[in-house]
Parts: C-alpha cells; sequence; structure tokens
C-alpha cells in the first residue's frame, strides 16, 4: 500500500514538473512588430489598430480605462501582464472573473503554480492525481483547496455584513500584504495602487467555495456579497469619468457588466457618453447571438460603445496581448497619466 502510494505521489511530481513562466513585456520591445503588422491584413492589421486604439486610450488624459479578464490567461501565462498593467498605470478599474483572480491570481500569490501539461493527457489518471486541467495546463487540486480555505478564513475575521466583491478583494490585498507568498500579485498592486477589482460572478470561483465554508461555520453572522451595490460602484465610476475605455479579454460577465453601465446612468438620470474607445480580443464565434462574442458595432445599438474607435480581435488572446501590451509599455504614453485613484471614492 506505501509503495503504492509513493508510486502515485511520483506520478503526480512527474505531471507537475513544468512550472508555467509568465511573460514580462518590459524585457521585449514589440513596437516594431506592431508597427510592421499594420501593413498586413487579417488578424495582424486588427492587432495593430487594437495597439493603437490603446495607445490613444492613454494618450487621452480624461480617459478611464477599464481592464475586463474572462477566461484563463492568467493561468496560461499573461498574469503578470495585467499585474504591469496596473503598476504602470495604463488601467484604472478591473472587472473580471472570480476565477482569474481567485483561482489563478490569488492562487499564486499564496506560492501555488499553474503547470505546462498536455490537452492529450488521460483525464483519468489527473483525476486519479487530483490534477485539475485547463487545456493544457494543470492545477493541484489540494493547492486549489488550500485556496478556497483561506478565502473562508479571511471571510472569518471579517465585521459579519454585506461586501461587494470590490471591497472582500482589497481585504484580501490587505491580506496579502503581510501573508504572500508570492510578492507583486494582481491584487496586491492593485490595492497599493487605489485599481478597484470587481468580479460580478464573484462566487463562480474558490471565492464562491470559501465563503460557502464561511457561512457553514457561522450560520448566523457571516458576510455575505452584494453584487446589486457593486453594480452602483461601477456605474458611479463611469458617472465620475469624463471619458472611459474598455480593454477586453475574453466576454462574458465582465464584458457585459462594465458595457451596461451606461444604460444603468442614464436610468439613474445622469447623463454620460458612451465608452469612448473600446478593443476586445475573442476566439468566440458572433454567429450565436452571444455575449462573449458581439462585435463592439452590435454594442452601439445599445448605446454602450461608440463605434469610432473600437476593434475586435478574433484571436486568442496569450498570442497577441503581450504584442499589444509591450507597444503600450515601451511607447511610453503611461508616464503622461494620472492615477485615478479609483478605490478612494469609496471611503
Amino acid at each position: 500500500m506505501s509503495e503504492n502510494k509513493n508510486l502515485s505521489n511520483n506520478r503526480k511530481k512527474d505531471l507537475l514538473s513544468k512550472e508555467v513562466e509568465h511573460i514580462d513585456i518590459t524585457k521585449f520591445d514589440s513596437r516594431e512588430i506592431i508597427s510592421s503588422m499594420e501593413k498586413m491584413s487579417f488578424v495582424s492589421r486588427e492587432t495593430a489598430n487594437a495597439a493603437n486604439i490603446f495607445s490613444e486610450m492613454l494618450k487621452d488624459k480624461d480617459c478611464s480605462i477599464f481592464l475586463t479578464l474572462a477566461g484563463s490567461t492568467s493561468a496560461a501565462g499573461c498574469m503578470h501582464i495585467y499585474r504591469d498593467l496596473v503598476k504602470y498605470n495604463m488601467v484604472d478599474a478591473i472587472v473580471a472573473t472570480g476565477a482569474s483572480i481567485i483561482d489563478m491570481d490569488f492562487f499564486e500569490a499564496l506560492g501555488f503554480k499553474h503547470y505546462q501539461g498536455s490537452q492529450f493527457q488521460d483525464d483519468t489518471e489527473l483525476r486519479e492525481n487530483y490534477i485539475d486541467r485547463i487545456y493544457d495546463t494543470y492545477i493541484d487540486e489540494d493547492q486549489l483547496q488550500m485556496c478556497d480555505k483561506t478565502i473562508g478564513e479571511i471571510a472569518d475575521k471579517l465585521e459579519p455584513r454585506s461586501y461587494t466583491s470590490r471591497e472582500f478583494i482589497f481585504e484580501i490585498g490587505k491580506y496579502l500584504k503581510t501573508n504572500a507568498k508570492k510578492k507583486g500579485s494582481l491584487i496586491e498592486m492593485a490595492y497599493d495602487n487605489n485599481v478597484p477589482i470587481f468580479c460580478p460572478a464573484f462566487t463562480d470561483s474558490s471565492a464562491g467555495f470559501g465563503l460557502v465554508m464561511h457561512q457553514e461555520r457561522n450560520p448566523i453572522n457571516h458576510i455575505t456579497i452584494d453584487s446589486i451595490r457593486e453594480f452602483r460602484e461601477l456605474t458611479e465610476i463611469k458617472i465620475r469619468s469624463k471619458g472611459t475605455g474598455l480593454f477586453m479579454i475574453g466576454g462574458g460577465v465582465p464584458k457585459n457588466f462594465i458595457q451596461d453601465t451606461v444604460i444603468c446612468a442614464e436610468l439613474l438620470g445622469k447623463k454620460v457618453d458612451m465608452h469612448k474607445y473600446a478593443v476586445q480580443i475573442t476566439v468566440a464565434d458572433s454567429r450565436d447571438g452571444a455575449c462573449s462574442s458581439s462585435t463592439l458595432k452590435e454594442a452601439s445599438s445599445w448605446g454602450k460603445v461608440d463605434v469610432t474607435k473600437e476593434q475586435m480581435v478574433f484571436a486568442e488572446a496569450t498570442t497577441v496581448l503581450p504584442l499589444i501590451a509591450s507597444d503600450a509599455y515601451h511607447k511610453g504614453e503611461w508616464k503622461n497619466r494620472n492615477r485615478k485613484n479609483f478605490s478612494k471614492i469609496f471611503g
């Protein structure tokens, strides 16, 4: 029995032997590549146009820039890109899936890793070794459950009341200041630079498991997540912004949530403009009518996005995002921006 357990442990170590390394946009200059792509066609030219629109957002000092994240690019090696967009003042607020923020970013801040694997691996064997697979990337399920438990423990120490996901993620940032095994996570960087993070579907992640355990331990006095107040908070940022730009990775709830702030503000009797700039990188097919793939021109029919400065890039984000982000970093327009410090408006 002991021998079988050792064999299993060795196999798990073999499967989890090659860490995903996150790309560093500061170590390479993609400006020449982006410039060359402008003279090409297809996705290359779309990518170059997206990079140029992002640069325009950064040049526009009145523009508040929202980063939206859906999908698993953080686990796949783009985690430090998002951190550096905050560090170098290229985004002012973030709307993301709970998985991007908790299962990936917070998970690594606790000292855990994502690993290179294979999409052709026997998934029955992975399950036997308690390994979760995201396409060709592996996660140790034991470690992921530690992430769940830590979320619950953070919640246990908070005042029992309703919190927006932004408030709770702020508390996670505070926790990481003294407890992070890996410094410089997206959550911690956002905490340090007053960049609010919203997760409108927060419970669809390790946060959900952790908070369920928290409420099970504290059936009377526990915290809960107020997604309605969260929508109002995000809309308040839109109302206070003279102009806004969207830099969207994937689609889903984050994409729709940030676009809906225009409509919400209107229903509150506030006059706001449509989002002036918008870039979306997605592989979703627009023919099924889904939100993730709906074009930015379509969003204009809803009064959400202006069609003047918009670009859809139909590509898998890990292939083009590093080029766009490196181009923006090396152009240096971020050096002339003032931080919006939106976290401070909520006290």
